[in-house]
């Protein structure tokens, strides 16, 4: 599949997921029956157009709640997905990705494919997923800390918000600030480095990326065919090698190095038995 097919599957399914779109003018969240019901990807709640809830932020407000619940609704439909697509989610799903893919496209002098301190940084996903989204919503009641903190769609979500209701701006703190900057930051880094938000932040591609090498549909490489040429490599922004690491955590199934492959030894689909 090429990009272009890609990114209209992307656009297709965060339309899907917003599909709300008078929200967008009245300022207004959506709180219908689908509200009760987790999208794949990263897209906040409280995006005036979401008609889905996002798995994160259900997970943090099940775990921080005034009493303990077990969340088996929120962690099953997670395993599910995962077991499922892994990170197709990421590559195909998720509308904060396709936000990061769209900035990627805009033309700079540079591009940063690798840089040092690029694979240990890499973990601080796993860190946000134990310890924001899991860890201290348990230990401080009501507090999605990784929704409240960090989450880029969730301020993105409030922009939307506030511009269509102006009196929201006279709400807006020092927390707000704060997830503004990050934002910013992100922004500006995902026109350099393809999808910095979710190679070293997202907690749901790191969730994902533990079931790559499980989930049904799968990355499969032929080895009879491959002759070790490392142009997959060359084609992959996230910095994967399909050769050695058919179904690493951080490939997001994107299709780049099928397309690239000029033995066409890779390929994707349901995991053989």
């Amino acid at each position: 599949m090429d990009n272009k097919k890609r990114t209209i599957i992307q656009v297709i399914t965060t339309l899907i997921q917003n599909a709300n779109f008078k929200g967008f003018f009245t300022g207004k969240i959506y709180t219908g029956q689908t509200k009760q019901v987790c999208v794949p990807g990263l897209n906040c709640y409280s995006c005036p157009g979401a008609v889905g809830a996002c798995p994160i932020g259900s997970l943090q407000n099940t775990l921080s709640g005034l009493k303990f619940k077990f969340p088996y609704y929120v962690l099953g439909l997670l395993i599910f997905f995962g077991t499922v697509l892994g990170r197709i989610v990421c590559g195909f799903l998720c509308p904060f990705g396709l936000v990061q893919d769209l900035l990627y496209k805009i033309p700079f002098y540079k591009k940063i494919k690798e840089w040092k301190g690029d694979r240990i940084l890499r973990y601080l996903k796993y860190v946000i997923l134990v310890v924001c989204v899991i860890a201290l919503p348990i230990l401080y009641k009501l507090t999605p800390f990784f929704c409240k903190y960090i989450c880029p769609s969730g301020t993105i979500a409030g922009i939307l918000l506030s511009l269509a209701d102006h009196s929201l701006f006279q709400v807006f703190g020092k927390i707000f600030t704060w997830k503004l900057s990050v934002l910013v930051l992100i922004v500006i880094c995902s026109i350099l480095i393809y999808r910095p938000f979710c190679k070293y932040l997202c907690p749901l591609g790191a969730f994902y990326g533990l079931f790559n090498k499980v989930s049904v549909i799968s990355m499969k490489l032929d080895k009879d065919k491959c002759i070790n040429c490392k142009v997959c490599y060359n084609a992959c922004d996230m910095c994967v090698d399909p050769s050695e690491k058919t179904n690493s955590a951080e490939c997001i199934r994107c299709g780049k190095c099928i397309n690239a492959c000029p033995k066409q030894a890779l390929s994707m689909g349901v995991k053989n038995k």
